[in-house]
């Protein structure tokens, strides 16, 4: 029902999304998932034409992309470090049959941007730098990898073609180059549309 809701532009609660996964996952969805609404909100920025590839940089238990894949026309791809993250995500999408929609198990680094047409960035590399509410022992911060990661991001974002859209969602802007500009922000500077323009 959560699904074809999406389909129908029928606004979803975010608690009845979030019952999809176990308690566990529950409890970390205030700090870690994308809220339905922004999900909605950004997927539809970035799919201005249909079959818009974007890709969600650290798609965490896959909430974004979901979201997305079941409201738009695009096609959205979420790669994720956690193999048991990427398992979960997998196995909602083929329980409810989101086609238009994959999951990748690697390190963003290992990623090339040229692949994709749009991108959304929900500050996945902060875990390495806030130790306040970890996701799992898996990841162990670690400053130089913040660093490193949004480096590689922003060579990345940097390559792609004139107009690529980008969405970030509680950002510290690390990841973003001087060639993309601001085109409006949203919930007081935290959501923020971006368009490449040199």
């Amino acid at each position: 029902m959560i699904f074809k809701n999406l389909k129908q532009n029928i606004d979803i609660e975010d608690s009845a999304f979030n019952k999809l996964y176990s308690t566990r996952i529950r409890r970390l969805a205030e700090r870690h998932w994308t809220p339905v609404a922004i999900a909605k909100i950004a997927a539809d920025y970035l799919v201005d034409k249909p079959n818009k590839k974007v890709l969600d940089i650290g798609a965490g238990v896959g909430k974004f992309c979901l979201v997305g894949a079941a409201s738009t026309k695009g096609i959205f791809y979420g790669v994720e470090q956690r193999a048991s993250l990427i398992k979960l995500s997998k196995k909602i999408a083929e329980k409810h049959n989101v086609e238009n929609v994959e999951f990748i198990h690697s390190n963003i680094t290992d990623i090339s941007f040229s692949d994709y047409d749009a991108f959304y960035f929900y500050n996945s590399f902060f875990e390495n730098v806030d130790t306040s509410c970890p996701i799992d022992k898996i990841v162990v911060p670690n400053n130089e990898l913040f660093q490193s990661y949004s480096n590689y991001v922003r060579e990345q974002l940097n390559k792609t073609p004139k107009y690529t859209r980008l969405v970030t969602y509680w950002s510290t802007w690390e990841e973003i180059p001087e060639s993309f500009n601001l085109e409006h922000s949203e919930l007081n500077g935290v959501l923020n549309f971006w368009r490449k323009m040199s």
